[in-house]
């Protein structure tokens, strides 16, 4: 019988009030294995309300005991990574071992947000004018939501919710539909390092609890990741209704392959890139570009005996090297996807849209595929497909490589595989994308550092964890003093001056 999943509020799982539910299935068999609460506007509001109540208290929380919460949520996760990393696959499809990446580098932010008493620090200047000092600080912002994407059911609300927390602001989790249970579990263990009722909750659901969170006048702050079309929608309904958002959308990432290049670095750098979690990733290479016939050919030498030999298989099996995709509807997205790249004329060198596996016939797989003499004009090329598919896009020189990557409507993430220093420099300062890899084919930084893009993939004026979270999840304050001396200089009714 499909396992029932609920909300989170107010410390306590709970049960959903609505009528409306969304089945959960293990990807890998395309059995249903849950039914999901979705949440009603009145859920919403429940949640909140909870968050609002516990604010106060846990605002004033000192940074240091915020801190040693998140230290001990850590220590739990680590303990229990395999538990975590077994409920990503379960629902999401990917491998353990990636499961397990993601938990680890989810975890990274929040080693990052432990350092909140050093990253809270203000300034102070003494003697501004005449027995006049001036500090600033930084307060958060109150309550604040995260709406988070299928593909990385934990490591994207943990780019969210440990600074948010460390800040001292209250966080509501809207998790993807589908893969729900691992926010659940999170909320539970956070409980268990000692976070206070309200400060964290989960609210399942789709569009009518997105919304209501959107329009609620007590939310602060937005944090979003997924699609473009989306964020857009996210950030200007949000910031329609006066709140701080961050949206990160869509991508489309290219790879550069100069003549230079170690072309057996390359090659594995892009199988990994490519069909890691099934090309589910919003940092996953979907364009290679060589520099270069001669190139372009010993790249494809190279690369389609290993796409053929990529071991694709349920997530559970540790020989696997791909999972399934995450639903029916996304498998079916990608597979038309294949069949367009097809229609449109580019070069369809590995096809896997036959991939069968044995026992698994119901599952959502699909094997690599790669194209070439895939053109800008064509949608694999304009659009994300999101899933395995790899398409080369040849270049004949360098000039015209880096022109591609700038005329795209996305600037996520991009890398350049070369030898050329001078190359490499020209592409890292030249190139209109918010995330840069030399000879690093996904460009993620890390937690002290901060994640995001440039163009469609990024509306806001904060990227993602580091010290920009920090600065999105805090605002500023600064306090003029003077204090009585004795002395009286009288009314002043000019603008005041240090003179």
């Amino acid at each position: 019988m499909p396992t029932e999943i609920g909300h989170y509020i107010d410390g306590s799982r709970a049960g959903g009030r609505s009528d409306r539910t969304s089945p959960v299935f293990n990807p890998a068999s395309g059995e249903q294995t849950g039914v999901v609460a979705l949440a009603s506007t009145s859920e919403v509001d429940r949640a909140v309300a909870s968050a609002v109540a516990a604010f106060p208290k846990w605002s004033r929380t000192p940074a240091l005991r915020r801190a040693r919460i998140l230290n001990k949520f850590l220590g739990i996760c680590e303990e229990r990574i395999d538990e975590l990393a077994a409920l990503i696959t379960a629902e999401h499809g990917k491998v353990h071992s990636d499961a397990k990446g993601e938990v680890q580098r989810g975890l990274e932010v929040v080693e990052f947000a432990v350092g909140i008493p050093q990253l809270l620090k203000g300034e102070f200047s003494e003697n501004v004018g005449t027995q006049v000092d001036s500090h600033a600080l930084r307060q958060p912002l109150g309550v604040v939501a995260g709406i988070t994407p299928f593909n990385f059911p934990v490591m994207v609300p943990m780019w969210m919710f440990p600074v948010a927390l460390a800040c001292g602001n209250c966080f509501i989790l809207k998790p993807s539909e589908r893969d729900p249970s691992p926010s659940i579990l999170m909320a539970e263990w956070l409980k268990e390092a000692g976070l206070p009722d309200g400060v964290f909750s989960v609210v399942q659901g789709d569009k009518e609890a997105v919304d209501a969170l959107l329009h609620h006048s007590d939310i602060a702050g937005v944090s979003f990741v997924g699609s473009t079309p989306i964020a857009k929608y996210i950030y200007s309904t949000a910031t329609a209704n006066g709140k701080r958002a961050q949206a990160l959308g869509g991508a489309k990432n290219h790879m550069i392959v100069m003549p230079d290049a170690d072309m057996d670095q390359a090659v594995d750098a892009l199988m990994g890139a490519a069909f890691g979690s099934a090309g589910e990733r919003c940092m996953a290479i979907s364009v290679a570009v060589p520099v270069g016939e001669k190139t372009a050919d010993a790249l494809i030498g190279k690369l389609v005996p290993k796409i053929n030999a990529l071991k694709v298989g349920p997530g559970t099996d540790p020989e696997s090297e791909m999972g399934p995709l995450v639903t029916r509807q996304h498998y079916e997205k990608v597979r038309g996807y294949i069949d367009q790249g097809v229609a449109e004329g580019a070069e369809l060198l590995v096809d896997g849209r036959d991939l069968k596996l044995q026992g698994y016939e119901d599952g959502y797989f699909l094997g690599g595929t790669l194209f070439d003499h895939v053109t800008p004009d064509m949608r694999i090329y304009k659009e994300e497909i999101f899933g395995p598919v790899l398409g080369i896009t040849r270049a004949p020189d360098y000039a015209t490589a880096a022109k591609l990557i700038n005329e795209h409507e996305f600037g996520n993430g991009t890398a350049i595989f070369t030898r050329d220093g001078d190359a490499a420099r020209e592409f890292a300062h030249e190139i209109q994308v918010g995330m840069v890899g030399i000879n690093v084919p996904i460009p993620v930084p890390m937690a002290f550092h901060s994640f995001g893009g440039w163009k469609a993939s990024l509306f806001g004026d904060h990227h993602m964890h580091g010290p920009e979270g920090v600065r999105f999840y805090t605002r500023l304050k600064t306090i003029t003093t003077r204090w009585p001396t004795g002395i009286r200089a009288g009314a002043e009714f000019v603008m005041p001056t240090m003179k």
